[in-house]
């Protein structure tokens, strides 16, 4: 190959590589487990964390968020989490899970983000928060680094849609669309 051909080339490949993700539609996320802190437990006022590992998502529908630990990353994808909070889905049948890469954090920062999940663990109980300080599902589900991924699962574990990066007004509201047929 030439190196006209190969630049065309890879060229060519950057958008499909910018979005990386191994998701497709129908299947489950690649399984992964997180035991370096893992899922943020709140039980009389204390907090620990437990091990967690993908083959729970099954038994909600769910948004699983993946955001690196920065506010920067938050950002990407607050509107949807805002219109999450406004649906006011049913918990018996709904849940986020929100997973926080800690690994891809700014330096010095991992208290201040861990602190914060704290916080929003208290506001929302019943939201599930995963704390993952070595970046394994990150490199499980090939996400890009300083990003925000939202990926929905109908009940039984299945991506139904699933984008890294920010989403659109649009998007925003395909996903509460689909929202609100799987729950109901």
């Amino acid at each position: 190959m030439t190196l006209r051909t190969l630049l065309t080339v890879s060229c060519l490949l950057m958008p499909l590589m910018a979005s990386a993700h191994n998701f497709t539609k129908g299947q489950r996320v690649a399984p992964v487990g997180v035991a370096d802190r893992g899922e943020l437990i709140l039980d009389n006022d204390k907090f620990s964390y437990k091990n967690w590992n993908s083959a729970m998502l099954p038994g909600k529908v769910r948004v699983v968020q993946h955001i690196a630990g920065r506010s920067s990353a938050k950002e990407k994808n607050a509107g949807i989490i805002e219109a999450i909070k406004s649906a006011r889905l049913p918990h018996d049948s709904y849940q986020t899970t929100t997973i926080v890469n800690t690994d891809d954090a700014i330096p010095g920062s991992a208290m201040f983000v861990r602190s914060s999940l704290e916080s929003n663990k208290k506001l929302y109980p019943w939201s599930q928060f995963v704390v993952d300080s070595n970046g394994v599902v990150r490199k499980a589900w090939q996400l890009d680094e300083e990003s925000s991924a939202i990926v929905v699962l109908d009940k039984d574990g299945k991506i139904q849609w699933a984008k890294d990066g920010a989403l659109t007004a649009a998007e925003v509201q395909q996903v509460m669309a689909l929202l609100h047929k799987l729950v109901n």
